[in-house]
């Protein structure tokens, strides 16, 4: 599997993937897609690096696991691909943008047209075996979007964190609060959604006046 992230990340990202963890972690990835059926596609690993530049990113959205159903994982977090059915999560996302700007339930459910904009759409896992959620969990992948959260809060200024969750919400601990925004809610997922934890959190409308009150532009959700 060839490591493909768009030039604006190599020297942020240079050394880890020269570190001996990174290296096991991308021999046993490899291992798995030659054995396995596994998501996404090899090319769409590292999407969210390419689809969202470093130096453009305004706003950053922390996934778990890619899909493990066929054609869904593009490498963007809750994002599928054109022309599939949404997940739940995604369904109650579209559901909270429609109610909170009050615009149509989009109907495309690829998010890259978010990423081109400057959305960073991170899984804190980037692959998975089909129909076996969280199997790639622990095998390093962790340690490593860690890290570009870290290095992000580092490195950049007034950027925009959305936790959705209480795995999400554990990454506020990586984020320098006094640099950064930081916006939690529940999970969109239906157990969480149902329970009163995510619709009326308001996330689009609240990131779009803080980038318009920092003079940058709003993203078109």
């Amino acid at each position: 599997m060839t490591i493909s992230v768009h030039d604006s990340w190599h020297k942020l990202l240079l050394d880890e993937f020269k570190k001996p963890y990174f290296e096991s972690l991308m021999a046993f990835v490899r291992e798995e897609y030659a054995k396995k059926t596994c998501y996404p596609k090899e090319n769409n690993v590292f999407a969210a690096f390419n689809h969202c530049h470093l130096e453009e990113t305004k706003v950053v959205i922390i996934g778990q696991d890619p899909y493990h159903g066929p054609n869904q994982a593009n490498g963007l977090c809750f994002s599928v691909n054109t022309g599939v059915a949404h997940p739940p999560s995604l369904v109650n996302i579209f559901k909270e943008i429609a109610s909170d700007l009050g615009t149509a339930y989009p109907e495309d459910g690829n998010l890259a047209h978010w990423a081109d904009q400057g959305v960073l759409l991170l899984n804190a896992t980037l692959t998975v075996r089909a129909s076996e959620a969280g199997s790639h969990q622990n095998k390093g992948w962790e340690t490593f979007t860690d890290t570009v959260i870290q290095k992000l809060s580092e490195e950049k200024e007034g950027l925009i964190f959305l936790l959705w969750g209480g795995f999400a919400k554990k990454k506020a601990k990586l984020i320098n609060a006094k640099k950064h925004y930081i916006l939690t809610s529940g999970h969109p997922s239906p157990l969480s959604a149902n329970r009163g934890y995510w619709f009326g959190n308001k996330h689009f409308s609240k990131t779009n006046k803080i980038l318009l009150e920092n003079g940058r532009q709003a993203i078109n959700w």
